[in-house]
């Protein structure tokens, strides 16, 4: 009787935990995605400058109109006439506050010939492109270093791990244009060229000289030319 009574307590300690690493597990999940909305309709008022964990404070549902929940921040090609080639208009509930608490957002990204994206991360959501003009040549590569690259058609669609680093580049004749859902709306975004070279305050040039095995004379001719990114 008491090796059974020793047995039942084993599985039942054995069982709670596996529970406990299960609900751990889920636990882990939700907090690494946007919560769900407690309300149908919470319009964002940026204008408190107040920022919580699930998005920012609900514009008063009496002065919630239809024209709250339409934008046309990605209408409009953005200027190219940069060192890449590239720009990105945001589509987040910065721009949009309607998309406060919604969980998503979209980016519409705009490429000169010969443009490129450069390489950059979201740390807060997966993305899923479509080219809606031109051609791309994009890259992902893994948190093992494993790259992957394809040449992407209009029409065509391709997703991007959260956190992943990846890049665009337009390799047709003409203009390339994309458009980026995120689950998230604000989905964040780390520019390697930006972060290493356009941070504030700047990271030593002796340091980005010993990373990248240059000159400390090109680390500033570098910072400089990206001076407008």
């Amino acid at each position: 009787m008491a090796g059974q009574t020793t047995t039942a307590t084993t599985l039942f300690l054995l069982m709670s935990m596996i529970l406990m690493i299960i609900l751990l597990l889920d636990f882990s999940y939700v907090c690494h995605a946007d919560p769900d909305p407690v309300d149908d309709i919470c319009i964002a008022d940026l204008s408190t400058g107040q920022r919580f964990a699930n998005g920012y404070p609900c514009k008063p549902a009496s002065q919630v109109t239809a024209d709250d929940l339409v934008s046309d921040v990605l209408a409009k090609e953005g200027n190219t006439s940069n060192v890449f080639g590239s720009f990105t208009t945001h589509g987040t509930v910065v721009k949009f506050p309607g998309l406060n608490t919604m969980g998503m957002s979209m980016n519409r990204v705009d490429f000169a010939p010969g443009g490129i994206n450069a390489p950059h991360t979201h740390p807060r959501a997966s993305e899923l492109v479509i080219v809606v003009r031109g051609t791309l040549f994009i890259g992902i590569i893994t948190a093992d270093n494993k790259y992957f690259s394809k040449v992407v058609k209009k029409g065509e669609m391709f997703i991007v791990p959260r956190g992943l680093m990846h890049f665009q580049c337009n390799i047709g004749k003409g203009k390339a244009q994309t458009y980026a859902a995120f689950n998230s709306q604000l989905p964040g975004g780390i520019s390697v060229p930006k972060s290493l070279f356009r941070s504030t305050p700047s990271i030593p040039d002796g340091l980005l000289s010993k990373v990248f095995q240059l000159d400390e004379a090109t680390v500033r001719a570098s910072k400089a030319k990206l001076v407008n990114i």
